[in-house]
């Protein structure tokens, strides 16, 4: 990795451009997950200059680096703004904290109602199913109870009686999604702040994923339902700039009601030699650069353009949708209410994951979910701008894959591996059952990378290089090699499908863990 006489600059940008063309596109409008692009000419130069002005700005002392903290109060100030905060609002007293995504803001969330309650020895979150999965990240690494609560089946929300039910003395929050992340619904946030406010316990609402394009769909005359801060009960809720704000991975921003519900989430330390540390958020230091480019995609932005891309936005779900019910044997898991268009098969015939690898085949990257409790396997797709003007070639395209998927017939897993699936414990899974299986799979199979002198396959080809958008791949560096995956992922998604959540966790993180080693 490290060359004796190091490498030129054009150099070494070859072998990066040669690396991400292993990845999925992140521009174009083809892809469903991962990425938010709003096809604004010019907005990735803008960001790029940005984000190297403030790349070497550390954000561990905004006394040494008052820009950055400019900056971040601009941001919060702008996201408080369009979620019910500020000045002659229900929440004058909002505050917040910048935080590097999604997962940190709703750890952070966590911590403080935990930490805000030292009177309660067992804490626990009410959190429904539909929640994100960062919740039980954070209830694991704060040690908090996560008690879950399940959502219906047709309308994939919670019943408020089911989350008041749950709620006990030892509660510090409740929790609900604006909207969640698989199906694109929003809780009925009223509803279960007041339960909350009833308890006395802190609601926080995870906005995160859709939460800043609910507004301006409100606006352009969707049907949205209170969920913010002009909520009674609602203490804190969270949003990601980096997804329908459009900036440059990872911004994201907590906003609490006052700085009375933000002080626990504070770290101070001083007992040792060394300076004081003061950490509002969970890293110490942290690089300017995506602050800067948040900063700098809201200013150059702006309400108009985010309202225009909230527009384009909206008439790409309608026509996803529309062109979801146009083909037999598909349904909608719910009516479209914000930038998700999620659907599954009412067809045996027509394997929802077999479908997945056709969509990709002719281009389409959309994310497979697995079946969980009451309900079905699904295909989600995020919608984004970027889409808009590629909506209608999905319809032929989505009808092509269909009767692509028919001819191919469902996956058939051996009766053996089935039962094995069905029947294997989290223990029982070792690393080296795991390589094994996986290699079964074609999982994991190295390929040559830019920079090792091998041969690398032509873009198209059908060498066994990662494609796109099959599934997961890993680089390991320049001049070794790259994990592949096979082209078509339906096998693999069927086996996980059949798994129980736990073994599924087990399995795919002794997997992950397969890709990521060291690159001699």
């Amino acid at each position: 990795m490290i060359d004796e006489k190091g490498l030129g600059a054009d150099e070494v940008l070859a072998e990066i451009r040669a690396l991400r063309a292993l990845d999925r596109p992140t521009h174009g409008g083809r892809l469903f997950a991962y990425v938010y692009d709003p096809a604004v000419p010019g907005l990735d130069e803008l960001t790029a200059a940005a984000h190297a002005q403030s790349a070497h700005v550390n954000g561990l002392d905004p006394t040494a680096f008052p820009s950055l903290l400019a900056m971040e109060n601009a941001l919060v100030a702008a996201a408080a703004r369009l979620l019910g905060g500020g000045p002659g609002s229900a929440a004058p007293d909002v505050v917040g904290s910048v935080t590097s995504g999604g997962t940190e803001s709703l750890i952070l969330a966590v911590k403080a109602a935990r930490d805000a309650r030292p009177d309660i020895t067992t804490p626990r979150i009410v959190v429904p199913a539909s929640g994100h999965a960062a919740f039980a990240k954070a209830a694991h690494l704060l040690r908090v109870t996560l008690d879950t609560v399940p959502v219906d089946p047709v309308t994939l929300r919670p019943a408020v009686a089911d989350v008041a039910a749950a709620v006990r003395p030892e509660t510090v929050l409740v929790a609900c999604s604006a909207p969640s992340y698989a199906h694109g619904v929003v809780d009925p946030v009223a509803g279960i702040a007041a339960v909350a406010a009833a308890a006395g316990t802190r609601c926080h609402v995870d906005a995160c994923f859709g939460g800043w394009t609910l507004p301006y769909l409100r606006r352009l005359g969707v049907p949205v339902p209170p969920f913010d801060l002009s909520v009674h009960g609602v203490t804190s809720i969270s949003v990601d700039l980096h997804k329908y704000a459009y900036a440059p991975k990872g911004v994201s921003v907590l906003l609490h009601r006052d700085a009375s519900l933000r002080a626990a989430q504070y770290f101070g330390y001083a007992d040792w030699p060394g300076y004081t540390m003061v950490n509002p958020v969970l890293a110490s230091t942290r690089s300017g650069g995506p602050i800067a480019a948040a900063y700098a995609t809201l200013r150059h932005l702006g309400d108009a353009g985010y309202l225009r891309l909230a527009a384009a936005t909206r008439d790409a779900v309608t026509a996803l949708a529309g062109a979801v019910r146009a083909v037999d044997g598909l349904r909608l898991m719910a009516e479209p209410e914000s930038t998700v268009v999620c659907f599954t098969t009412t067809d045996p015939d027509l394997d929802l994951f077999v479908l997945v690898d056709e969509l990709t085949a002719r281009g389409w990257h959309t994310q497979p979910q697995l079946r969980y409790a009451d309900l079905p396997p699904s295909v989600h797709l995020t919608v984004t701008a970027s889409i808009a003007p590629r909506v209608a070639e999905f319809g032929p395209a989505l009808a092509d894959a269909v009767a692509a998927a028919r001819a191919a017939g469902p996956v058939r897993l051996p009766p053996e591996l089935r039962a094995l699936a069905t029947s294997l414990t989290p223990d029982a899974l070792t690393p080296e059952t795991v390589a094994a299986l996986a290699a079964g799979l074609g999982l994991g199979a190295p390929t040559p990378a830019p920079g090792s002198g091998a041969p690398t396959p032509a873009p198209g080809s059908n060498a066994a290089t990662p494609d796109p958008g099959s599934g997961p791949a890993a680089a390991s560096g320049p001049g070794e090699a790259v994990a592949a995956t096979p082209e078509r992922m339906a096998v693999v998604n069927t086996l996980l499908d059949a798994a129980p959540p736990a073994v599924r966790e087990r399995l795919l993180v002794e997997f992950v863990s397969l890709l990521q080693r060291p690159a001699w």
